[in-house]
């Protein structure tokens, strides 16, 4: 089948070496622009143009795509048969989505309609959702509204957003491929999504990080892993960013002041949230790496009864 690629993340570059490994035609990595990065600013190209180009594929990068941009002419030119899209950043017009034969499909990390949006994999970890999962679906002009071709689920269980973004990558691009060789053969169902059901999942910002230590433990223990490895939650201590990697609720009741860090030891901070304790096992301050609090407590000092901000 003769496709056009359309992704920018690293999330994206799992698929697009499955379809060109189950034999299919890429004619086109479709990518955001580049950018500058990193503190030397460099202009860095995206994980899906790094991807193209390491496999002979031309990598379009439009501003927008519009019918008369140059971009949107060539994909129109080259007549593909189907369009894969997998977290491309971008809203298709519908001159895009009516052009292939077989139309435009998304791989995307929810179980739609659940969790919409730019952060599906962080909103399903803060918000306690026991499973999520991959959905392979049509694209239409909405926001992952489309029509549904097939569904894979994962426990979320203990995983932070790093570990489900790279599981589900995987799960991505095995999926994406079983589904094209299903449309193609015209042996699928598309289901169309309950809007009743529908959730949202915005875009993840730093200030999502900070920890309100009025919370309880399990939902502080949720934000702390789905917001790894960004921005990562944060409290301030003494006046500095104190980044929290790591912790675990404890069936502690804690009537000291919320925040405050009422035990220390080799195992980590007993802080006080929501009138229980979270143990914090692993830290980072700035300037320096992650480290567990035993390897913390070898050089550094932390005040008992300190409150984190």
């Amino acid at each position: 089948m003769k496709i056009v690629f359309m992704g920018t993340p690293v999330f994206a570059v799992a698929a697009l070496t499955a379809i060109v490994e189950s034999g299919h035609q890429v004619e086109y990595a479709v990518t955001r622009r580049d950018k500058a990065r990193d503190r030397g600013n460099k202009v860095q190209h995206t994980p899906v143009k790094e991807k193209a180009l390491s496999l002979g594929i031309e990598a379009l990068q439009p501003a927008d795509l519009s019918e008369a941009s140059e971009e949107a002419v060539k994909i129109a030119a080259c007549e593909p048969d189907m369009i894969v899209v997998a977290a491309f950043g971008m809203m298709l017009p519908a001159s895009i989505l009516n052009l292939p034969k077989y139309g435009c499909v998304n791989i995307h990390a929810s179980l739609l309609p659940r969790w919409r949006g730019a952060a599906p994999i962080q909103r399903a970890i803060i918000a306690g959702d026991e499973t999520t999962g991959i959905t392979i679906m049509y694209m239409d002009e909405g926001l992952d509204t489309g029509d549904i071709v097939m569904k894979r689920s994962t426990a979320t269980g203990g995983k932070t957003a790093s570990a489900l973004h790279d599981e589900l990558a995987a799960m991505g691009a095995k999926l994406i491929t079983e589904a094209i060789g299903l449309i193609e053969g015209g042996a699928f169902t598309r289901t169309a999504q309950d809007e009743e059901l529908a959730t949202y999942a915005p875009m993840v910002c730093k200030a999502d990080g900070a920890l309100d230590f009025s919370k309880d433990p399990q939902e502080l223990e949720r934000l702390i892993r789905g917001l790894d490895p960004w921005p990562g939650a944060y409290a301030q201590y003494n006046g500095e960013m104190m980044k929290i990697w790591e912790a675990s609720p404890l069936d502690v009741e804690n009537p000291h002041a919320a925040g405050t860090i009422t035990g220390i030891s080799d195992v980590g901070l007993e802080i006080s949230a929501g009138g229980n304790t979270l143990l914090v096992t692993e830290i980072q301050m700035p300037g320096r790496r992650r480290v567990k609090i035993k390897e913390f407590l070898k050089g550094n000092k932390i005040e008992k009864f300190a409150v984190l901000g």
